[in-house]
């Protein structure tokens, strides 16, 4: 459990931090949009519940896609295709920055101590 709230914490330290810069926002804004603009068209086309349509929405996205939940309906078939050529490049230019950021603080974090090592020597 505490290695999970290890992470999380350091999730949302970065996102705190990333939402300084528009860039970030901005792509922050469209993941958004994208997620509510797929979970209110399986809703209506679909006919699925709210949550089931967001939780597909995100699943299909990240392309993790358990199978629980699939189109049935000719225009949700293809919108899912489309969804998913658009959507992925729009989640993997949000989620980039994320791990670009804790990667760089964990490279910094390693030269401070080597460097404090070299200091005590």
């Amino acid at each position: 459990m505490i290695p999970f709230l290890y992470t999380f914490l350091t999730f949302l330290r970065t996102l705190i931090t990333l939402l300084k810069d528009p860039k970030f926002r901005s792509l922050l804004y469209l993941t958004w949009l994208t997620l509510a603009g797929g979970t209110v068209f399986y809703h209506r086309v679909e006919g699925w519940r709210w949550i089931d349509s967001f939780y597909f929405s995100v699943i299909t996205l990240a392309t993790v896609g358990y199978g629980d939940l699939t189109p049935k309906t000719d225009l949700g078939k293809l919108f899912t295709v489309i969804y998913i050529f658009t959507g992925l490049g729009i989640l993997l230019g949000f989620v980039n920055p994320i791990g670009e950021y804790i990667i760089n603080q964990r490279l910094e974090k390693a030269e401070q101590k080597k460097e404090e090592e070299n200091t005590r020597k």
